[in-house]
């Protein structure tokens, strides 16, 4: 890993168990009780001051991967490495003392703030566990505060009486309240009207420019992906398929599940929507996923060695990596 290096996954794995679930396999033999596989070997890096986007449909485990790398939850197998320093097994102690530098947005600003605790709390909460200088504390929340665009007068207010463009902002501020070097957005403006997503995205690039934070920006939102991202990863199924700087990866996409997304999103001007790219089918089960590539079920150039073989993630141009068999504009 080079020297500006913040985070590197190597072979992460989360599995879950499925008690109680049923399935038909290939050959039609009905199957109980087995395995969740949603994240299945993730690779990835993520330099400072930078954002690397994950975007990928609903269920291919996107989330997941944000909460093993916060070690929310424990992966089955892989390892984790922040700053240089593998974090994957470290005790609850030593744990704590890096939290401060990871830090999470997530999607719902209406069931991530505790309806019972005032803005100012909200946003003390987090820096209690670095400080207890409580001048400290209440400098810097009502610092953040104002940053994040929301003024002093509204600080002893409940999460109710914000609109949801302004507990976003809440939530916003609490992540940035200990200075970290990570923030992970999981889906952050998607619960949100259009024009205050636009004010909370221009926010996040302000704040990263100003703090010098890296992103790691989760959507299935291919455009605001783009809009945010310096690489991108798409995912697919628990596996990333491919990982690229984001104007490569949007220009020339190499597989064909990121040509399929890319080409799903609206054009204003009819004349140059084209044609949207061919998706078969439904996306297979986490609990089933097929052999081989696991999107040969529905890709349209798929062949026998597509669902014999597993391609590994691997560089098809400088610093674009894809996995499959035949990647496209190769």
């Amino acid at each position: 890993m080079s020297d500006t290096g913040l985070l590197r996954l190597e072979g992460i794995v989360t599995h879950f168990p499925a008690k109680g679930a049923m399935f038909y396999s290939e050959t039609g033999a009905l199957v109980t009780g087995t395995t969740i596989h949603a994240v299945d070997g993730v690779d990835l890096s993520l330099d400072r001051n930078t954002t690397l986007g994950i975007v990928g449909e609903s269920g291919c485990g996107k989330t997941t991967l944000a909460r093993t790398i916060l070690l929310m939850i424990k992966p089955t197998s892989g390892r984790l490495y922040f700053e240089g320093r593998e974090i994957t097994n470290l005790s609850y102690g030593d744990l704590a003392k890096i939290r401060p530098n990871l830090q999470m947005i997530f999607q719902d600003p209406f069931s991530s703030l505790d309806p019972r605790m005032r803005a100012k709390d909200i946003i003390a909460e987090p820096l209690t566990v670095v400080t207890n200088d409580r001048e400290k504390v209440k400098k810097r929340v009502l610092e953040v505060f104002e940053q994040v665009g929301l003024t002093a007068d509204q600080l002893n207010r409940f999460p109710n009486e914000f609109s949801g463009g302004q507990r976003q902002r809440i939530a916003v501020a609490r992540a940035l309240a200990t200075r970290p070097k990570l923030v992970i957005l999981d889906e952050p403006t998607s619960a949100l009207d259009a024009s205050i997503q636009a004010q909370i995205l221009n926010l996040l690039l302000d704040i990263q420019e100003e703090y010098k934070v890296s992103y790691l920006f989760i959507s299935h939102n291919v455009s605001v992906v783009r809009h945010m991202s310096d690489r991108i990863a798409v995912m697919y199924l628990g596996k990333v398929v491919e990982e690229g700087p984001v104007e490569d990866l949007m220009t020339k996409p190499k597989h064909p599940y990121t040509a399929a997304l890319i080409s799903s999103i609206p054009k204003p001007n009819p004349k140059a929507r084209g044609e949207m790219a061919e998706i078969r089918g439904e996306t297979p089960s986490p609990i089933n996923p097929p052999s081989g590539c696991r999107y040969h079920t529905r890709c349209p150039y798929a062949t026998k060695l597509c669902s014999d073989k597993e391609p590994p993630l691997q560089e098809a141009e400088l610093s674009h990596h894809v996995a499959c068999h035949y990647p496209l504009n190769a």
